[in-house]
């Protein structure tokens, strides 16, 4: 049965997943691109871009984890570019150039339609107007019995959250605090929720979180 994942989800210590004023320069806000460095490094990350090299330990394994089994994404519209408003120009393609690390059908929840854009390396990106449960039934479908991976942004996995709809996350928490930003927790009771954490692991430059759904 077809899963919503989020994974490779990076926190600081003070629970912000992306730092503030987000822009083109910073996409994931002052101080947001420290979050990441665990995965930066990773033989995975490389390889997705067509690099090679990289670690191979455990910060590794956990970026290896999130492409398995995964058959369409949901990404918030931040995640994909930083354009508001009606699409007033539709050169905008995404944050990853013609060749985008998905390779699978993608699902950008937005209020205003674009036509569906077909990109190198089988990624299609998809708008969808109609709301978060609409964005899951067609990413599931689209799936084709693989695991959906709801790529964020905060808002986006926290209005996931909130119904319940996400069967597992994998956050890593890096030893960054930011102060400000978005808050992926607050407000959001994960116990009364049914979620318990399953699993944890240290490493230098994350703590890997697994937290799954009852």
């Amino acid at each position: 049965m077809s899963k919503l994942r989020v994974n490779g989800f990076s926190l600081s210590i003070d629970g912000f997943g992306a730092g503030p004023d987000q822009d083109l320069k910073n996409p994931l806000g002052v101080g947001g691109e420290a979050l990441h460095k665990w995965m930066v490094g990773t033989r995975t990350f490389r390889d997705v871009f067509g690099e090679d090299g990289g670690t191979t330990d455990t910060d590794d394994a956990f970026a290896a984890r999130s492409f398995e089994n995964i058959g369409a994404w949901i990404l918030g519209r931040n995640m994909f570019g930083p354009i508001r408003g009606p699409w007033k120009d539709e050169s905008w393609k995404g944050w990853w150039g013609d060749n985008p690390p998905y390779h699978v059908p993608v699902f950008v929840l937005t209020h205003h339609k674009r036509v569906p854009i077909d990109m190198e390396g089988g990624t299609t990106f998809y708008f969808v107007t109609d709301g978060i449960h609409a964005a899951l039934e067609q990413a599931t479908a689209a799936a084709d019995g693989k695991d959906v991976r709801l790529g964020g942004g905060v808002a986006t996995v926290r209005q996931y959250l909130q119904e319940r709809l996400v069967d597992e996350i994998h956050m890593a928490i890096s030893p960054v605090l930011l102060g400000s930003g978005e808050h992926l927790f607050t407000g959001i009771d994960m116990p009364k929720l049914g979620y318990q954490c399953s699993e944890q692991v240290a490493t230098p430059l994350a703590t890997h979180v697994v937290i799954k759904r009852e």
